[in-house]
């Protein structure tokens, strides 16, 4: 077998001493903790393969430190329990947890050997930890959200998540989601109208996830209403999302309207991250442990300072704009911690890329011809709904009224460019 990472945590020296002995003369690297503070900081340098955890300790009972680095998406290794004084209800609530087995005081050598070489083979086939809504934050407004999606959940197969682009709606699908049952998030459209039965089996006591439903056109949102009636037949929760508001959605005629009847009865606002800025210091030491993880960069802690200049800066790139500037911090910052000045540095990098690429103003002269004029705002009109539908010329015809080779004419006339 080979050497693999482990971190034993039990508050008696005997124990600790003679499960490192065991492990070692099988060849293993191990790292010991006494209690769980150490256990944090070594989880955090060691990064270990698999841990013992003993369940009663002097500062923090086990399951209490299981279910922390749970909430915090830190389960990205297998934790086998430890107790001299272990019940069956324990052992069933660490294994709710997360834990993946549970040895009972005195640990038998074989059992010792047989289980740490399972849960070793089984790391190797663990998912790639993510920001999860459950270590999201702890703010009122989130603890709310939880809520109203629980409320939801247990009364409506299908939902509709409001909120910015780059936001916590992919967080909120995700937070429906059963554990381990199927995920499916849509990106070919027209399997709305050609194959919605075999979606539905594919995501049977699941969910599908459709992002921005108004890029769907009116034949894929018909498509989406009738899977969607036929859901509960296979035990699926329908997920859609939005960054418009049903007010702008009614207005405009965004959406089909049985389909806008169906989602508007579960239509739920998912907060920007500037609605509750208290919850940015424990999200970015979230953030930055989980990079450190997936990409295994050296862990650097954040100052006191440079996470209130964080909580204090404005998110209009929300969650997506956060973390990509808390990853260039640990790229990029030369000290051994992350400072303020390092946070007003990447900040102000950030603003100078968002001021460059905001929507320009419409132009309006009227001191120029007609044909000119009429050009001008025509190329304006169609750049600004080619950016709200992503490109999608389906939904870009339908907005505009134009039949699609007349619309096509129409943007080379223009001179714009059709992205894929």
């Amino acid at each position: 077998m080979a050497s693999r990472n482990i971190l034993v945590v039990d508050d008696e020296i005997g124990i600790r001493e003679l499960l490192s002995d065991i492990l070692r003369d099988e060849g293993h690297h191990v790292r010991l903790a006494e209690n769980a503070q150490i256990a944090r900081e070594e989880r955090l340098k060691l990064r270990p393969d698999l841990v013992l955890l003993d369940i009663w300790m002097p500062d923090c009972d086990g399951i209490s430190l299981l279910k922390e680095w749970a909430n915090a998406g830190l389960l990205t290794m297998p934790v086998i329990m430890m107790s001299g004084h272990g019940t069956i209800d324990t052992a069933i609530e660490a294994t709710r947890l997360g834990a993946f087995d549970f040895l009972e005081k005195p640990i038998a050598l074989q059992k010792l050997l047989k289980t740490v070489a399972a849960a070793i083979k089984h790391n190797e086939h663990l998912a790639h930890t993510e920001i999860n809504l459950s270590s999201f934050g702890k703010s009122p407004v989130i603890q709310e959200l939880k809520q109203r999606l629980e409320q939801l959940a247990r009364h409506k197969s299908a939902l509709f998540l409001i909120g910015k682009p780059g936001g916590s709606v992919p967080l909120c699908a995700k937070f429906m989601r059963p554990h381990n049952a199927p995920w499916i998030a849509l990106s070919e459209y027209d399997q709305l109208v050609t194959a919605p039965i075999e979606i539905l089996e594919q995501a049977r006591e699941g969910v599908v996830f459709v992002d921005e439903v108004t890029r769907l056109g009116k034949t894929e949102q018909k498509g989406l209403s009738l899977l969607i009636n036929k859901s509960d037949k296979f035990g699926v929760r329908v997920i859609c999302a939005s960054e418009f508001g049903l007010p702008q959605l009614i207005e405009k005629s965004m959406l089909e309207q049985t389909l806008l009847q169906t989602l508007a009865g579960a239509a739920v606002k998912v907060p920007s991250l500037d609605e509750h800025k208290e919850d940015i210091p424990d999200l970015v030491n979230a953030m930055a442990t989980l990079m450190v993880e997936a990409s295994k960069i050296d862990y650097k802690a954040f100052e006191v300072a440079a996470l209130n200049a964080l909580r204090n800066a404005d998110w209009p790139g929300d969650l997506d704009e956060l973390e990509a500037v808390v990853q260039n911090l640990l790229m990029t910052s030369l000290g051994g911690s992350i400072t303020q000045a390092d946070v007003q540095r990447v900040l102000s990098e950030f603003q100078g890329q968002l001021t460059e690429v905001s929507e320009p103003a419409m132009p309006l002269r009227l001191d120029q011809p007609l044909r000119e004029s009429r050009d001008a705002f025509e190329r304006y009109y169609f750049q600004h709904h080619m950016r709200l539908v992503n490109n999608n010329m389906s939904r870009l015809s339908e907005i505009s009224g134009l039949e699609r080779t007349h619309l096509y004419r129409k943007l080379k006339q223009l001179g714009i460019k059709i992205k894929g």
